[in-house]
């Protein structure tokens, strides 16, 4: 049997060392069966059938869990991506962990095996340059022999964005050393060699690419079609591309404006939160790749958010991934799996953003679906049907815009017949009451090694999620189990990850147990203040019997001495609980006499509503801005406390912001309303 992205089929082989009939040394292998083909006008070719590479970049750190490699961390960030629709990982940009080459053969994930992000010529001060030319043979014969017999091996990459294939011949030279090492240790070419570049409309990266031929484009899809007429027996693909950045259950309005930074230090999950050198949105991303029928693919930058490079501002972690770093899903995440699955397999639909904003408010509502139709409710009554054109259109989502009252949003796909395929409902909800736990499992291996996921969230009294609750969640575990991170997702929030407590973030937080080498009943407890608490049972069960003749490395199984100094820690834990924060929700900003001005009408006066009204954090500021954020010369705002007056000076159109800083130092949450001026003229 072949092995497929579809039916990762594999063999072991089993190699025994014997000397007089004793065996001294074992080594079991996996291995499968598959045949690739890349063509310069058809694309990329698998066992024959022609497969679009839907892939994402991933750094390796595994978020609240560090750098260090954990197989069911992995398993849990590779099933994710597969529900979005992807086949394939780009390793950004080092060499992958062994635990990752095999979960991919098992799992059916194409590998881009990405080894250098710089050459002789430095990136920065302490980066692999000072050891690139008495070590990158070695570090090449190394990285090729272990895993050039894996199936899931797709491409070798010798560079990430390498100066030295910009600046001079020098990177031509390197390019056709690095090349033909890889090509001595893989002698078969069970992998092509590739190079991913940003330099690609200069002569010096072409020439490089000319000698690899899988040429790897950051960025660079404008320059795919006169690329692709110009050197016809390229294969052109996305090696980085996308690059959008959205914060998860963030959303900056209007969809219109654009705005990348913002007061929160979040980005906009709307979809108008768009990088300078990146895709103007998702849907342009995945329509450039679609539209080039001869490039194999591409690979989003980036699948998951990473610790670092928190564009556009100085905070912690990343805010490219489609999901965050505890592994909860953005909205684009679903635009992609709306154009990367099948909607006679597996349909789905989605609405966003949450329902809970300021009476009135215009909000610009968004629906994404892999089905060919789609029709919003909202209480029952259409908005209206979008019909969406996957293989050709120029329109991906459906849009509306609808002012903010209490009630229920629904959207519901439907197939060619108008038969219904999938639904989603949003609903209007209050503060929240209780606690949820969900973990991804409730049975865990007992070898020191495992991990369970719990996703925590709360429900209002009626038993609706809270979109935005942002309460601080207090964690204990007893048992033969351990809490080994909190994350949500938040780059804002700096917080320990190996903290007891943590806030929630647009609703969520993750909690990780690991397993200790004992087994027994697991209780997790989760409190907050003003709450009713949660309680899990999960079970350490023992291993299975394996012939692995590896020992599996215990993470968590260390034995805690400090026994005396939990027990103090349970009781300050108490004490905390006790003295808790209750962070706000939500600004619901109020106009009672309405939000149109003009010439008769001057002034209006506006207020603000914290929830939950007995937040911890009381003080708010005021702005009146433009669409973007800028302040704005067309009103101004006299405000004092949870009250203000708006008096126009001249038409246009502003937007009152009232901000919190909840407990921090900067701006974490604000609301805004829209206010419309007429028959002033132009402002003096």
């Amino acid at each position: 049997m072949l092995w497929d992205i579809s039916l990762p089929y594999c063999y072991t082989l089993k190699t025994e060392l014997i000397v007089d009939d004793t065996v001294i040394d074992l080594e079991i292998n996996n291995f499968g069966f598959r045949t690739m083909e890349f063509d310069s006008q058809r694309g990329f070719f698998l066992n024959g059938r022609h497969v679009k590479l839907h892939g994402v970049c991933q750094h390796h750190d595994l978020g609240c869990l560090g750098a260090a490699v954990n197989r069911a961390a992995l398993r849990r960030q590779i099933s994710l991506l597969q529900e979005m629709g992807v086949n394939a990982i780009r390793t950004a940009h080092n060499m992958p962990a062994v635990e990752l080459m095999e979960l991919a053969d098992e799992m059916g994930v194409l590998i881009v095996s990405e080894a250098f992000d710089m050459w002789e010529r430095k990136k920065t001060t302490y980066d692999y340059a000072r050891f690139f030319p008495e070590w990158w043979k070695k570090d090449v014969a190394s990285w090729i022999r272990r895993d050039r017999n894996h199936p899931s091996m797709l491409m070798w990459s010798i560079g990430n964005e390498i100066y030295d294939t910009h600046a001079d011949e020098r990177g031509q030279e390197l390019t056709i050393l690095l090349r033909d090492e890889v090509l001595i240790h893989d002698p078969k070419a069970n992998a092509v060699v590739t190079i991913g570049s940003n330099y690609m409309p200069w002569e010096n990266a072409q020439k490089c690419a000319e000698l690899v031929k899988i040429a790897g484009y950051n960025y660079g899809e404008k320059y795919y079609d006169l690329h692709h007429q110009e050197h016809p027996d390229w294969i052109i693909y996305g090696s980085e591309t996308a690059s959008t950045v959205q914060s998860r259950g963030i959303y900056h309005f209007p969809l219109s404006q654009s705005v990348l930074s913002d007061d929160d230090e979040q980005c906009s999950s709307l979809g108008n939160s768009s990088t300078s050198w990146g895709a103007k949105s998702t849907e342009h991303c995945i329509m450039d790749d679609r539209d080039a029928v001869y490039s194999p693919g591409q690979f989003i930058w980036t699948g998951f958010d990473y610790i670092g490079e928190p564009t556009p501002y100085h905070t912690k972690n990343s805010y490219f991934g489609q999901l965050d770093t505890a592994g909860f899903k953005k909205d684009s995440f679903y635009i992609y799996q709306a154009e990367w699955t099948d909607y006679k397999v597996n349909p789905m639909v989605h609405i966003f953003p949450y329902w809970d904003f300021s009476e009135g408010q215009m909000i610009d509502v968004r629906v994404t679906s892999n089905a060919p139709r789609i029709e919003l409710f909202f209480n029952d009554v259409s908005q209206g049907t979008v019909d969406i054109d996957h293989k050709h259109g120029r329109k991906l989502l459906g849009e509306w815009q609808v002012p903010y009252r209490k009630g229920v949003l629904r959207a519901v796909a439907y197939d060619e017949d108008g038969n219904t395929l999938a639904t989603d409902v949003n609903s209007s909800f209050g503060d929240a009451a209780s606690l949820v736990l969900v973990p991804d499992k409730k049975t865990i291996t007992a070898d020191g090694s495992d991990l369970i996921f719990v996703e925590i969230s709360t429900v209002d009294l009626d038993g609706i999620p809270v979109g935005n609750a942002n309460n601080r969640v207090h964690i204990t575990v007893e048992g033969p189990g351990r809490l080994v991170g909190l994350d949500n997702g938040d780059s804002t929030d700096y917080d320990q990850y190996k903290g007891t407590n943590r806030r929630l973030f647009s609703g969520k937080l993750l909690a990780v147990i690991a397993s200790t080498e004992e087994t027994g009943s697991i209780i997790v407890r989760a409190e907050s203040k003003g709450l009713n608490p949660a309680e899990l049972i999960l079970t350490a069960a023992p291993p299975q019997p394996s012939n692995d003749t590896d020992s599996i490395v215990s993470l968590y199984s260390y034995t805690n001495e400090n026994a005396a100094e939990l027990k103090t820690q349970e009781l300050r834990m108490t004490q905390e609980l006790q003295a808790s924060e209750i962070p706000i929700r939500k600004l619901e900003i109020i106009c009672p006499e309405g939000n149109k001005l003009s010439k008769d009408i001057r002034s209006l006066p506006v207020r603000v509503k914290i929830h939950p009204s007995n937040a911890t954090y009381q003080e708010v500021t005021w702005r009146v801005t433009n669409a973007g954020g800028i302040d704005a010369n067309i009103a101004i705002l006299d405000a004092k406390g949870h009250a203000a007056v708006i008096t126009a000076l001249g038409d246009g159109e502003v937007y009152i912001r009232c901000a919190t800083t909840n407990g921090s130092d900067n701006i974490r949450l604000y609301s805004m309303m829209e206010f419309q001026i007429t028959d002033l003229g132009k402002p003096i």
